[in-house]
């Protein structure tokens, strides 16, 4: 393909994500006796050498010496380089394919070990300059070709020069000494590679910080293998979302920002306005009002399993999909609950307080087993179906009662009514989600039909409690023990006081909502939800939704993917079709799915076609959101 543009492309930490020294000195040096402090040497010279205080072919000579590297360990090398390559490198073959002729790479580094990597990509043998090492006839390297200016300082000035290119001229790399070749005037642009190292000294340097290649391609207009790219995608973090979230989401190239807490709603207007993907945990509160604002927001990912702090019918009013982790911490509520359970019958919490205050009481008064008592679950869903089988193996009879059908697990008994289960349970456990109508679910009159000496536990959520009852019960010794995760009102951080009429009562065991949090469920939490929030933006995939109609969608091949949200009405779908008809766009394949709110339409064409019906689908009255996926 011709024109008049070429680019320069370094290869140590741009085209891979490492130095190919460090990896040879982790072959070379594998079983050598002066491992460590050879490498600790290697890392000093090489500053010296980017410093100035010794010539680059000093640091060179000095390092060869030191890594005593053979024949016999570059296909090691090079096996590893190849699994190194950057990711954004790997995502855009096609652009490499596309501008072969166009393309240099030009390193300090060896071509015994770079050709191999980067000619798989389609770049030319002839295109690559870098140094050469020199062999004895035993396969050890004696040294490099020291008339290749490579070898010297300022070579990769000295080489494009002989090359002598007319055209303009775009320097893609992570060193100074990429930034020289712009500074000796031979290069238009000076692109500070960022995706594997970020170097503040080369970063001041640049005419434009590209953390990953799809962001060169991008700004230049060139053929990309993503639409858009991902550092551009802000996505903000609050809460403390486990770091394996962070990784993840890091990794794959977004822009994140994390915070330790919840936001207020002022707050998170102000947060949100160039937001695309917001994740959250229990007590940020996503009203209508913050979306009013959320004017780039596509997704939201809840890193629990609530999202009763969502407005979900204004979110799914603006096109905009939430995801939660409906299972991921439901070991560990159980667990939790099951431990309650026991030392509320023992009544451990309140001999153990004694303990503390010196007090011996030593006494079977109010302390009974579980086996042989009855669990009585409001609630049935995932945590309770768990609950409901290990409290059997512990000996207990299960007794549920849950609004939509349930299948028993067990010998668990289904009662017709919640009043049911309450006048006959010894423990009393809520599993319910957070919708308006369980508020005060749980008030007095529920109470007073429990029996005498009832243990009550709530781990779902706060409001479904009315805790003034739940106090009085528990002073007139109506409840004999109690222990609360969850509360109407919980504090936004850990900074602030926790204020609640339940502190100080007896045989009362009252934690912070974390009834999840462990750390293997927020491990898990951290992997789930993440990959759902990719998957919807990778894929426009929407499985395990709360709020949009579900899809999953197959990997998306050599097409272009269209993907229309729009309120639910009739005549959208022909409407689209109509469009892509009159643009003469023949479809590969085509998605639709509904709910009471919105049509959700995925439609895969080819890749050849006039962008004009962009324009056209996203004008279709009642769209709410457009995007294309490539």
């Amino acid at each position: 393909m011709k024109l008049n543009k070429y680019f320069v492309i370094d290869f140590d930490s741009t085209f891979t994500k490492v130095e190919a020294f460090d990896v040879l000195a982790d072959i070379s040096l594998q079983d050598h006796p002066e491992r460590e402090d050879r490498k600790n040497k290697i890392v000093a010279i090489t500053n010296q050498g980017m410093d100035g205080s010794i010539s680059f072919r000093e640091s060179l000579e000095q390092r060869l010496y030191l890594l005593a590297p053979s024949q016999h360990h570059l296909p090691a090398l090079i096996t590893r380089l190849k699994g190194s390559v950057s990711e954004s490198f790997k995502r855009n073959k096609e652009f490499f394919q596309n501008y072969a002729d166009n393309i240099y790479i030009i390193s300090n580094g060896f071509r015994e070990f770079i050709e191999p990597i980067v000619t798989e990509f389609g770049i030319k043998p002839e295109n690559i300059l870098a140094n050469e090492f020199r062999f004895d006839s035993d396969g050890k390297v004696i040294g490099f070709d020291t008339e290749n200016p490579l070898s010297a300082n300022g070579g990769k000035v000295t080489q494009l020069q002989k090359l002598n290119l007319e055209g303009d001229i775009y320097v893609i790399g992570d060193g100074y000494t990429d930034y020289e070749i712009k500074q000796a005037g031979l290069a238009n642009k000076f692109f500070a590679f960022t995706e594997n190292v970020a170097r503040e000294n080369v970063k001041s340097k640049a005419d434009h910080v590209t953390p990953s290649l799809d962001e060169f391609l991008y700004l230049n207009k060139l053929n990309t293998a993503i639409s858009y790219p991902k550092n551009r995608i802000n996505i903000l973090l609050l809460e403390n979302v486990h770091p394996v979230a962070v990784e993840l989401l890091r990794a794959e190239g977004f822009n994140v920002e994390t915070y330790h807490a919840a936001m207020t709603e002022d707050e998170l207007i102000e947060k949100i306005k160039d937001v695309s993907v917001l994740g959250i945990r229990s007590k940020t509160m996503v009203t209508a009002k913050v979306l009013e604002h959320a004017n780039r927001l596509m997704t939201i990912g809840a890193f629990c399993i609530g999202t009763n702090q969502i407005d979900l019918k204004e979110a799914t009013r603006r096109g905009i999909a939430v995801f939660n982790a409906p299972f991921s911490n439901t070991r560990s509520v159980v667990e939790l609950a099951v431990a309650e359970m026991i030392m509320l019958m023992r009544g451990i919490v309140d001999k153990s307080t004694k303990m503390h205050q010196g007090v011996w009481d030593k006494s079977a008064k109010g302390s009974f087993e579980v086996r042989g008592k009855k669990l009585g679950m409001i609630g049935y869903g995932n945590i309770g179906t768990q609950l409901s089988v290990i409290a059997e193996s512990l000996g207990m009879k299960v007794l549920y009662y849950d609004t939509e059908e349930r299948l028993s697990l067990g010998n668990a008994v289904k009662c017709k009514s919640m009043e049911e289960v309450l006048e006959q349970a010894d423990v009393i456990s809520m599993h319910v989600d957070g919708r308006k109508s369980n508020a005060n679910l749980i008030g007095a009159k529920e109470f007073a039909l429990m029996k005498k000496g009832v243990i009550f536990i709530n781990l779902s959520r706060g409001h479904v409690v009315d805790i003034q009852a739940l106090r009085d019960n528990i002073v007139s010794g109506k409840v004999a023990g109690t222990a609360i995760d969850v509360f109407p009102y919980e504090p936004v951080s850990n900074d602030e006081e926790f204020i609640n009429e339940l502190r100080g009562l007896p045989n009362t065991i009252l934690t912070p909502h974390i009834g999840g949090s462990t750390a293997e469920a927020q491990e898990n939490i951290g992997r789930f939800v993440p990959g759902k929030i990719m998957d919807y933006i990778n894929t426009g995939s929407t499985s395990n939704s709360v709020n949009f109609p579900n899809l999953t969608l197959p990997i998306l091949t050599d097409a272009h993917r269209l993907i229309h949200i729009h309120n639910n009405v009739p005549g959208i779908l022909a409407k689209i079709n109509q469009t892509l008809a009159d643009h003469g766009i023949n479809i590969a394949g085509q998605y639709l799915k509904t709910n009471e709110l919105v049509g959700y339409v995925i439609t895969d064409i080819n890749k050849e076609y006039n962008k004009d019906v962009i324009a056209k689908l996203r004008a279709i009255e009642h769209t709410i959101k457009f995007r294309v996926l490539y």
